[in-house]
């Protein structure tokens, strides 16, 4: 039986997907609910699992934009057979005793046919080559620049590559908030001594009751969620010529995966507990890690939050994520000397910087926001606790 894959649909308002990749070659067998491919929408990348288990036939190369619906391979059901394994590490775990490859034979794997027979002819050495071609492939070139003595200051070679067009959407976003939106930024400092005395206290016990970690988003999401609730404009868009305001919170988190930047959606986060906002941060991140968001886990935020510490940012401007009208940078924690009761302590500071749009948020507004949020962080028993840390931990 011929069975003929489609494109399904990643989520309303999508007409068209691009093929990013695909996991297998063609003429390959595999196995029901193996990811065979990776595709492209403008929101966010997804697999493609196989539908049943066969030969695949494809229909659509690499970087080709098809219509949602379209046929991209086509599976034949009656072949039997065993799914390839593509990594030579994954084979070398799991058979031990299989002789292991030398590095010059891996690097002929990793080069053109023209190119692999010239390293043979001329017995070059592995560690003398490096590729300049498509995901490090080693071109005509490469090895003539080893041969003529060229390549002492490594290779120059250049590849070109079609954006993906998750990456074009991000692009086009971006120069659009810039120039659609009165975009200004405005800063401050958070003494994070109260947070670490807290987490060092009861992350243990946090982590062995629920299974996951006491980190620092659920303090930021909790602060952000009680000032927005104070700061209505602030939790805003505009629409043609009103004004929306939510009366909930949807906290955007950005999260930096394979593919680029996403940022599903924390729901409601004003309702939620420290656990359940560290639940499903993880539980969103590991999806978008993984490449099994969905779209409608990516809708809808009212607000988001952005944490290029986590990189090693000291600060940054960070680009609001519309139709949302402002977003939190959070930044690294650096210890820094700071006048304490007229003494000098070493305390550890963030950095946090908040991106608004100044046609619905005036200045006032956006600097009395992040007060806000600073007292919250810096005495988190008092503003988000009411004075009882245990029981809103729920130790």
């Amino acid at each position: 039986m011929l069975l003929e894959m489609r494109v399904p649909s990643p989520g309303e308002s999508i007409s068209e997907v691009e093929i990013a990749e695909w996991l297998v070659e063609n003429g390959d067998y595999v196995e029901k609910d193996q990811s065979i491919a990776e595709i492209d929408s403008d929101k966010a990348t997804l697999e493609l699992p196989a539908e049943e288990s066969g030969t695949i036939k494809i229909v659509v190369g690499d970087g080709e934009t098809v219509a949602v619906g379209a046929v991209v391979c086509i599976i034949d059901t009656s072949q039997k057979g065993e799914a390839k394994v593509k990594s030579t590490k994954e084979i070398i775990i799991e058979n031990p005793r299989s002789p292991v490859k030398s590095d010059t034979d891996l690097i002929r794997a990793k080069a053109t046919p023209l190119a692999s027979a010239m390293i043979s002819e001329h017995d070059i050495s592995a560690k003398k080559l490096r590729g300049s071609g498509e995901k490090g492939k080693i071109t005509k070139t490469d090895v003539l620049g080893v041969i003529k003595g060229t390549s002492t200051e490594g290779p120059r070679g250049t590849s070109r590559k079609k954006m993906s067009s998750l990456r074009r959407k991000i692009a086009s976003r971006l120069v659009s908030v810039k120039n659609e939106t009165a975009m200004l930024t405005t800063f401050n400092e958070v003494d994070m001594t109260a947070i670490f005395d807290i987490r060092k206290q009861y992350k243990e016990q946090f982590k062995e009751k629920y299974e996951v970690g006491l980190g620092f988003m659920s303090f930021f999401t909790k602060a952000i969620t009680t000032a927005l609730q104070e700061f209505k404009d602030v939790n805003a868009m505009i629409d043609g010529n009103e004004v929306i305001h939510h009366n909930y919170t949807d906290i955007g988190i950005a999260v930096s995966a394979p593919k680029g930047l996403m940022v599903p959606v924390v729901r409601n986060a004003e309702l939620m507990n420290f656990e359940e906002i560290e639940s499903d941060i993880k539980r969103l991140a590991v999806k978008a890690r993984d490449g099994k968001i969905t779209i409608n886990e990516m809708l809808g935020g009212t607000f988001t939050i952005t944490n290029g510490g986590v990189f090693g940012s000291m600060l940054s401007t960070p680009i609001i994520n519309p139709p949302q009208s402002a977003i939190l940078g959070m930044h690294n924690i650096v210890e820094r000397p700071m006048a304490i009761d007229g003494e000098v302590k070493i305390r550890p500071i963030m950095y946090v910087a908040l991106s608004y749009d100044h046609r619905i948020i005036d200045g006032k507004e956006s600097v009395g926001f992040l007060v806000r949020v600073k007292e919250c962080l810096e005495d988190p028993t008092t503003h988000l606790m009411d004075g009882d840390v245990k029981k809103y931990l729920g130790l």
